[in-house]
C-alpha cells in the first residue's frame, strides 16, 4: 500500500452559523463542511478525516486556522486532471468551488515530515474585539465584535493581564474535562485601542483548554469597568477553581488569528513534547494532554 500524502490546509471562517469546529451529528460544523468538501473534490466515499490546530467553539471565528489531512496518493495525483497546475493549486481551486462562502481555504501545501497541525504547533494567537462606546458600535461588525455599555480602562486591563502571563495551572479559567491537564504557558495577553476605537485583546499561548480565552477576557472586563482591583484575576488564577465573578464572554468577539510552527527539523520533536501532559514542575508525563 502506498504511503499517504499529508496535506496542510490554511483556512478562515465566519463562525456565526456553525456549531463550532468539531463534527456533530445533525449540526453544521466547520469540520463537517470542510471534510465533506474534500470528499467531493477527491471523490472519496467517506468524509476526509481532519486534524486541526485549535477546536474553536460555536460562534468563534478564524483567520489563521490550520488543519492537516492524510490523502490517498492516487486521489492526490488525479487532482490536476489535464492541466499542468500543481495538485496543491488544483485542490485549493476546486475547494473554492464546493465550499460555502463562510469557509475559505487560502492555501494548500504538502506537509513536511513530522508536521502535525495540532501537536507540532508552538503557539496559537487569538483576538477578542470589544466595542465599549456607542460611537464604536458598528452594525457591520456585529458578527465579530462584542458591544458593551460603559467605557473600559484598557490600561488597567493590561496591568491585570500581565500578572497572568507565564506557566500556570489555568483550571480557574477552563471548563473541566476528565483526564485533561489545565497547565498552559500563557505567552502574551495585552490590550490596545484599534483605529476604529474598538478595544482589542490579543491572547497567545502554547495551547488553550476549553473556554480559556473567553474566561480570561471575562475576568479582565470587570477590572476595566472599575468593579474589580487589578490583582483580582491573578487571585482567581491562584485559587484554582471557577469563580462566579468570572463571566465567560460571548463567542462572536473571538477569532483565531495565527498558529505558529517550529522549523521543519524540529517538527517531530515538538509533536512529541506537546503530546506529553504539562506539569508545573516542568516534568511532563507520557499522557496525552
Amino acid at each position: 500500500m502506498s504511503e499517504v500524502v499529508r496535506v496542510r490546509l490554511d483556512l478562515g471562517y465566519d463562525g456565526t452559523d456553525f456549531s463550532g469546529w468539531a463534527a456533530q451529528p445533525g449540526r453544521r460544523t466547520v469540520e463537517g463542511v470542510l471534510s465533506a468538501g474534500l470528499a467531493t473534490v477527491l471523490r472519496t466515499a467517506e468524509p476526509v478525516r481532519l486534524t486541526v490546530a485549535g477546536r474553536t467553539d460555536a460562534g468563534v471565528h478564524a483567520r489563521g486556522q490550520v488543519v492537516h489531512a492524510d490523502l490517498d496518493p492516487e486521489a492526490w495525483a488525479r487532482l490536476p486532471g489535464r492541466s499542468d497546475r500543481p495538485a496543491e493549486e488544483a485542490l485549493r481551486t476546486r475547494l473554492a468551488g464546493v465550499l460555502p462562502a463562510d469557509v475559505v481555504v487560502s492555501q494548500v501545501s504538502r506537509a513536511p515530515v513530522g508536521f502535525d497541525a495540532r501537536f507540532a504547533a508552538t503557539s496559537r494567537r487569538y483576538l477578542y474585539r470589544i466595542a465599549d462606546d456607542l460611537a464604536t458600535h458598528d452594525p457591520l461588525r456585529r458578527r465579530d465584535t462584542v458591544s458593551l455599555r460603559g467605557h473600559l480602562d484598557g490600561q488597567a486591563m493590561g496591568d491585570a493581564a500581565y500578572l497572568l502571563v507565564g506557566l500556570h495551572d489555568f483550571a480557574a479559567f477552563c471548563k473541566h474535562r476528565a483526564g485533561a491537564t489545565t497547565v498552559r504557558t500563557l505567552l502574551a495577553l495585552s490590550w490596545e485601542r484599534l483605529p476604529d476605537g474598538v478595544l482589542a485583546g490579543t491572547v497567545v499561548a502554547d495551547a488553550f483548554c476549553h473556554s480559556m480565552v473567553r474566561s480570561l477576557v471575562g475576568a479582565l472586563v470587570p477590572v476595566g469597568e472599575g468593579r474589580r482591583d487589578v490583582d483580582w484575576p491573578a487571585s482567581v488564577l491562584t485559587a484554582g477553581h471557577r469563580d462566579p465573578g468570572v463571566k465567560v464572554m460571548p463567542p462572536h468577539g473571538l477569532s483565531l488569528e495565527e498558529v505558529t510552527y517550529p522549523p521543519e527539523a524540529e517538527l517531530t520533536a515538538r509533536a512529541v513534547q506537546a503530546r506529553a501532559t504539562r506539569t508545573l514542575d516542568g516534568r511532563p508525563t507520557d499522557q496525552r494532554s
